[in-house]
C-alpha cells in the first residue's frame, strides 16, 4: 500500500505541475472547452469495464475461458462507444454552440479503444496484486503524456495541447499493461461463470455509472449555462482537488478490495482491518484539507497565477467537501470485497439522485452554489453511505463514527481557527507569509484536536 501510494503520489505530482504550466500557457476557455467533453464522455471506460474488472479482481477462482470471454466484451464495447462518439461529435458541438468540440471529440474517441483492450490485463495484474508493476505505468504514462501536452502548449497547439493529455495517457497505459502482463485471449465462449461474472459486474458497473453521473453533471450543466471560461475556473479547481482526493483514494481501492476479499471468513479481522484502514486514510485526508481550504486563494494564485483567483473559492469550497468525500469514497471496500455490488448499484442511484438534486439548487448561483451544494449533500450521505455498505459483514454507522469521527471533528475544528487566524491577523501578510501562516494554524489545531484530546493516530 506504500508503494502504491508513494508511486501515485509521482503520478499526481506530474499531473499537478503539468497543470501549473499549462495554467500559464493556456486560457480558462481552453480548460472550459475541454472540460466540456471531458465531462460527457469520461464515463466511457466505466461503461466499456461494465464492473467486470471488480469481479475478475474479487474471485478466488477464474479460468482462461472466462477471462477471455470478458476482454471480448469489453472490446466490442469499446469500438461501439467509439463509433457512437464519433457520429454524435456534432451534435455534442451543437448542445454547447462550440464547433471545435466536433473534432476533440473525434480524437477523445481513442480512450474508449485503449480501455476496451487493456481492462482485463488491468484486472490481472490487480488479481496477482502485481501493484507495483500498475504503479511504475502509471507514473510512465502520466509524465510522458504530460510532457507532451506542455510541449504542444508551448508551440501553439493550444487547446489540442488539453486534449492529447488524456488520449496519450490512456494509449500508454494499454500498451504497458501488456507489456507487464503478456496474456493472450482466447476466442470468447459464453458459460455460466462469465454470466455470473457479468451478473456481479453489472451491479458494479450501476453504481460507477450513476456515481459519474452525479459526479460530471455540475460540469455539464455550468458548460451549458455559463460557457467555457466560468467553466474553465471550476475545472481548474477541481483538478486541484480532484488529484489530491485521487491520491488519497484511488489506489487505495484496489489494495482493499485485493485484501479484505481474503478475510471475509473472519468477519472480526475483516472488521478490524477496515477499521484501521479507514482511520488512517481519514487522518491524513482530513488535515490535508483542512489546510488546503484555508489556503485555497493563495494556493491558486501562487501555483496557476493572478488570472485564475476567481478559482480559488472554488477550491476552499472542494476541500471541506473532501473532508467527507475521502470517506465515503471508501464505501466500495466494503461493497465490493463483501461481495455485494447489488447494494453498490442501489446506492449509487440513491446517491446520484440526491447530488443531481443539489446541483439543480446550486445552479441558479453559479459555480460557488454548485459547488456548496454538493459538499452539503456529501456530507448528509457519507455516514449513511458507509453504514449501508457494512450492514453485510455488521458494520454500522457507530463503527464508522469510531473510525472517521474524530479526524472530522479536527479537520472541521482546524479549518475554523485558520479562518480565523486568516482574516483576523493575516490579511496584510504577503501571499507566501499568509499560506504559511495559516497552514501552520490548520497543522497544529489539527493535531492537538485529534491527537491530543482524542488520541487519533494514523
Amino acid at each position: 500500500g506504500m508503494i502504491v501510494v508513494a508511486a501515485r503520489g509521482l503520478s499526481v505530482a506530474s499531473q499537478v505541475v503539468s497543470t501549473i504550466i499549462l495554467s500559464r500557457l493556456l486560457s480558462p476557455y481552453d480548460f472550459g472547452l475541454t472540460a466540456m467533453i471531458f465531462a460527457l464522455i469520461g464515463f466511457g471506460p466505466m461503461f466499456i469495464d461494465l464492473g467486470t474488472s471488480e469481479a475478475s479482481s474479487q474471485k478466488t477462482h477464474i479460468t482462461q475461458i472466462e477471462v477471455s470471454y470478458l476482454f471480448w466484451l469489453n472490446v466490442a464495447i469499446g469500438a461501439l462507444l467509439t463509433v457512437l462518439l464519433v457520429g454524435c461529435s456534432g451534435l455534442i458541438a451543437a448542445f454547447y454552440g462550440e464547433p471545435a468540440l466536433s473534432g476533440i471529440a473525434i480524437v477523445s474517441s481513442l480512450t474508449f479503444l485503449a480501455a476496451g483492450v487493456s481492462t482485463q490485463h488491468f484486472a490481472l495484474l490487480r488479481r496477482a496484486m502485481q501493484f507495483r508493476s500498475l504503479a511504475l505505468i502509471d507514473i510512465f504514462s502520466n509524465v510522458l503524456s504530460s510532457l507532451l501536452s506542455i510541449a504542444m502548449a508551448f508551440t501553439g497547439w493550444g487547446y489540442w495541447a488539453l486534449v492529447a493529455k488524456p488520449v496519450t495517457t490512456s494509449i500508454l497505459q494499454a500498451a504497458g499493461v501488456w507489456i507487464s502482463c503478456p496474456w493472450l485471449p482466447r476466442s470468447p465462449r459464453h458459460t455460466p461463470e462469465a454470466r455470473a461474472s457479468i451478473r456481479f459486474g453489472l451491479g458494479v458497473a450501476g453504481f460507477t455509472m450513476t456515481d459519474y453521473i452525479a459526479r460530471s453533471a455540475d460540469r455539464i450543466v455550468l458548460g451549458y449555462f455559463y460557457g467555457a471560461s466560468a467553466l474553465g475556473y471550476y475545472q481548474n479547481a477541481f483538478l486541484l482537488y480532484s488529484n489530491v482526493m485521487g491520491l488519497l483514494t484511488d489506489p487505495l481501492h484496489n489494495i482493499a478490495v485485493s485484501s479484505l476479499s481474503k478475510l471475509r471468513g473472519n468477519l472480526d479481522d475483516f472488521k478490524r482491518s477496515w477499521a484501521n484502514a479507514l482511520s488512517s486514510v481519514s487522518f491524513l485526508s482530513a488535515l490535508a484539507f483542512a489546510i488546503l481550504t484555508v489556503t485555497g486563494p493563495d494556493f491558486i494564485v501562487m501555483l496557476l497565477g493572478a488570472k485564475w483567483a476567481p478559482a480559488g473559492p472554488v477550491l476552499c469550497i472542494f476541500a471541506v467537501r473532501g473532508i467527507a468525500q475521502t470517506v465515503e469514497r471508501t464505501l466500495g471496500w466494503l461493497h465490493v470485497s463483501a461481495g455485494r455490488s447489488d447494494r453498490w448499484m442501489r446506492w449509487g442511484f440513491f446517491s446520484a439522485a440526491c447530488q443531481v438534486v443539489a446541483i439543480m439548487v446550486g445552479i441558479p448561483f453559479g459555480t460557488i452554489g454548485v459547488a456548496t451544494a454538493c459538499t452539503i449533500a456529501i456530507y448528509l450521505l457519507f455516514l449513511p453511505a458507509l453504514a449501508y455498505a457494512g450492514k453485510p459483514v455488521g458494520i454500522d454507522a457507530k463503527d464508522v463514527m469510531a473510525a472517521v469521527g474524530p479526524q472530522t471533528v479536527a479537520g472541521l475544528t482546524a479549518i475554523a481557527f485558520g479562518f480565523a487566524a486568516r482574516e483576523l491577523f493575516l490579511a496584510d501578510f504577503s501571499l507566501f507569509a499568509r499560506f504559511s501562516i495559516s497552514s501552520a494554524v490548520c497543522l497544529f489545531t489539527y493535531l492537538a484536536v485529534a491527537v491530543g484530546i482524542f488520541r487519533a493516530v494514523s
